[in-house]
């Protein structure tokens, strides 16, 4: 009895620690953060990124969702999974996404899926940035809609088709030391409006 006691226990601890790690990492849902954790408006960093200060699990983290993780001088790094409502991204739905001057020389928002990869489209239409934002003659006021087929307002585009449950990235590259110090006050974090949804086939 003693026996079987004992090898219950270990391998409900193999499986509690190996449950935790696939967490911590981020293979199981959001992933830990510990310590360097920013959330301005839903858009989510984790300030350790690219530092000798991250820890194991934001390191595996990083590793599995593939970010180049450059320290925060170079570029900064936000996602975010949900519309202003709080409900999750869906290539079902349309969405407007408003922003205004990024607190950087240069800035991005592209989209990924739920596993972390581009969707599997050919629309070559994953992101939108300042260079589009000033083509538009807006780049201290752009928006950008993201739907699975193109948009007819004449905003910028970027598909979600294929996309699942998906997420953006917000990439901010040589950013402003101020923001750096204060993100949270700094950073005036774009808007996602959810237009609408669709039906399912």
């Amino acid at each position: 009895m003693k026996i079987v006691s004992a090898f219950a226990g270990l391998f409900l601890g193999a499986l509690l620690g190996l449950g935790t790690a696939l967490a911590a990492a981020g293979i199981i849902g959001p992933g830990a953060r510990f310590g360097g954790a920013v959330d301005v408006s839903g858009w989510t960093s984790d300030w350790t990124i690219g530092s000798e200060a991250a820890n194991p699990w934001t390191r595996a983290r990083v590793a599995r969702h593939g970010l180049l993780a450059l320290t925060k001088d170079e570029a900064v790094y936000f996602t975010r999974n949900t519309d202003d409502a709080g409900d999750r991204l869906a290539e079902g739905c349309d969405y407007r996404v408003k922003g205004g001057a990024m607190p950087a020389q240069w800035w991005s928002i592209t989209l990924y899926n739920s596993e972390s990869y581009l969707p599997d489209n050919i629309d070559n239409a994953l992101s939108y940035d300042l260079t589009e934002a000033a083509s538009a003659g807006a780049p201290a006021d752009w928006l950008f809609d993201v739907s699975a087929s193109p948009s007819d307002a004449g905003s910028g585009w970027v598909s979600s088709r294929a996309g699942g449950n998906f997420d953006l990235t917000l990439r901010l590259y040589k950013p402003d030391a101020d923001f750096i110090a204060d993100p949270e006050r700094v950073l005036q974090a774009p808007s996602i409006e959810k237009l609408g949804c669709r039906e399912a086939n």
